[in-house]
C-alpha cells in the first residue's frame, strides 16, 4: 500500500522512571535523569477534577497536556484518540470484587472513571475542547492500533490530531492476567504538514506482523512491563532523531516505521 506520511509536533511520556521525554532523551544517551513525582501531576485539571480523578485519568492527562504543550497548538482546536489496552484496572477490579461480594455498594463515582473514555471525557471538558474524540482498545497492539487509526484521521480530515496511549499497574487477580507492573503513557502531537513545530517525519507503511524492534536495556524491561509501553520501540526513535523501528497494529498485521529528524 501507499505509505502514510506525517510530522510529529509534540510529545509527552510519564512513567515511575521517566517524567517526560527529556528524560528519555536522557537514558538513550547513557545518563540518569532526575527521578519523577511520586504521581503524574495532570495540571490541565482544574482542582475540584484533580481531587476525583483516578489515576489512569491523570496519567492520560499528564501526558497529554505536555505534549500540546511541546506543539504550541491550542488544545482545544485538536480531534484525539485515546487508547488504552486494560483501561483502569484497579477500578475494574474493585467493580467486580464488589459485584460479586456487596454489590449495592458500588460506587457510581468510580463506575463513571471505569469506562474506557473517561480520561477523554475529562480531557474535552478540561480543555473546552469540541473536536471529535475516539477510543480505542486493541490489548497488547493498542498502541499501534491507535497510532494507525490517528495517522489516518490526520491524513483523510488534513488535520492536527492528538494521540493518547496508557495504561495503570494491575491489580488483584487482573494483574495476573494482565501482567501489567507499571503505569505507563505517551501522547503525540502529529500533523499532515510540515511546520515551525516540526520535530521529526514519520513514514508508516503496512506490512506483514514481524517481530517487534529489539531495545536496549533498561527500555526492554519497561516495554515488557506495560502494553502501553510498546510505545517505547517508536518514542526511542524520537528520542536518537532516526531510525526505524516495527510496530503491531493487530495480531497479524505490522507497522514498519521510518523516522528523520527535522527539527
Amino acid at each position: 500500500m501507499t505509505a502514510l506520511h506525517c510530522y510529529v509536533e509534540g510529545i509527552g511520556l510519564w512513567s515511575p522512571q521517566l517524567a517526560n521525554f527529556e528524560a528519555l532523551r536522557a537514558v538513550v544517551a547513557g545518563e540518569t535523569p532526575a527521578a519523577p513525582p511520586p504521581r503524574p501531576a495532570a495540571t490541565v485539571l482544574p482542582a475540584n477534577e484533580l481531587r476525583r480523578a483516578p489515576e489512569s485519568v491523570l496519567l492520560a492527562i499528564e501526558v497529554a497536556g505536555q505534549a500540546v504543550a511541546m506543539s504550541g497548538r491550542p488544545a482545544n482546536t485538536l480531534a484525539s484518540v485515546f487508547a488504552s489496552a486494560q483501561g483502569d484496572q484497579v477500578i475494574t477490579d474493585y467493580m467486580c470484587s464488589t459485584l460479586t461480594r456487596t454489590p449495592t455498594e458500588l460506587s457510581p463515582t468510580r463506575f463513571h472513571n471505569s469506562v474506557h473514555n473517561a480520561a477523554a471525557g475529562y480531557w474535552t471538558i478540561a480543555t473546552e475542547c469540541r473536536a471529535p474524540s475516539i477510543a480505542v482498545c486493541a490489548q497488547h497492539y493498542s498502541f499501534g492500533a491507535a497510532l494507525l487509526e490517528a495517522v489516518s484521521q490526520i491524513l483523510a480530515e488534513q488535520r492536527p490530531m492528538l494521540l493518547v496511549c496508557s495504561d495503570t499497574k494491575g491489580s488483584g487477580p487482573l494483574l495476573e492476567v494482565t501482567g501489567c507492573k507499571q503505569p505507563f503513557g505517551c501522547a503525540l502531537v502529529l500533523a499532515p504538514q510540515a511546520s515551525e513545530a516540526s520535530l521529526a517525519r514519520m513514514v508508516l507503511t503496512l506490512s506483514p506482523a514481524q517481530p517487534t524492534t529489539p531495545l536496549p536495556a533498561p527500555l526492554h524491561e519497561w516495554r515488557d512491563s506495560n502494553p502501553s509501553a510498546q510505545a517505547l520501540s517508536l518514542l526511542a526513535l524520537l528520542a536518537r532523531g532516526q531510525g526505524r523501528c516495527q510496530l503491531h497494529a493487530a495480531a497479524t498485521l505490522g507497522l514498519e516505521i521510518d523516522m528523520e529528524n527535522v527539527a
